[in-house]
């Protein structure tokens, strides 16, 4: 298949989880580069490493808009244009209400929210007609889960930029998308909790609330990203699609 040929990508957080799965994905369909970006370096070069000669690494924090500005040199130097923009880049971080500290708000805050504001705003220039943006939301953006209020608002957020970007880009052919996976078992749940045990416990709780009693793959979610960056999807803007426990419905 190769319904990104010729396509040039960007993904924030894309050193592992969903952004890397979502990078194999692209680079499946016929992405012709695709760019990552993380904080961790080591992390980040040896995902690159990985994925091939059409995919560059460049160190950066969404938080940090020099950062970010450094990211859109490289791809206007390199491709002078944007295809697919991925805002993935995000952490989650319980806390119950009584213990919310201004470390944690900000900390949130300002990855989930304010770093998905700078990327998509300072990619835009780059946008080609056509083009996709699509942001990384999260079922808790619409549930209400306890301990989990200020991460759940942000993703809250993101599903709110999804529709209010697309009427802001209403005419110029560049849609917004947000993707809004169930619990996926990824590398960001490892320091979550305090044992595996633990990290088990919560797997297996949100396996049972699911249709399919099972938590999804990362994989899943990255097959969907990839159609919602391709032509294929260009009947869909403004929308939110969930993927939960293997199910994808919009």
């Amino acid at each position: 298949m190769s319904r990104l040929a010729g396509k040039i990508a960007l993904i924030t957080g894309g050193s592992s989880g969903i952004g890397l799965a979502a990078a194999r994905a692209f680079l499946a369909e016929g992405a012709a580069r695709v760019y990552i970006t993380g904080r961790r370096s080591a992390e980040l070069n040896a995902a690159a490493t990985a994925l091939g000669d059409r995919v560059i690494a460049i160190q950066g924090d969404v938080t940090n808009q020099a950062d970010l500005d450094r990211v859109m040199d490289r791809v206007a130097s390199q491709d002078g244009k944007l295809d697919i923009v991925f805002a993935n880049a995000g952490f989650a971080a319980p806390a119950a209400l009584g213990s919310l500290t201004d470390d944690h708000i900000d900390g949130l805050l300002g990855t989930n929210v304010k770093g998905v504001i700078w990327t998509v705003q300072k990619a835009l220039p780059l946008m080609r007609s056509g083009g996709s943006i699509i942001l990384t939301s999260s079922i808790v953006g619409s549930k209400g889960f306890g301990t989990w209020s200020i991460y759940s608002a942000t993703k809250a957020a993101v599903r709110s930029f999804a529709r209010t970007w697309a009427s802001d880009l209403r005419g110029q052919n560049i849609r917004v998308n947000a993707v809004s996976p169930g619990v996926i078992e990824t590398p960001a749940y490892d320091n979550m909790y305090e044992s595996k045990d633990q990290a088990r416990g919560f797997f297996d709780f949100a396996a049972s609330i699911t249709p399919m009693a099972r938590t999804g793959s990362d994989d899943e979610v990255a097959k969907v990203v990839a159609f919602l960056a391709s032509d294929d999807s260009s009947f869909v803007n403004a929308s939110e699609l969930f993927v939960d426990g293997g199910i994808a419905q919009i």
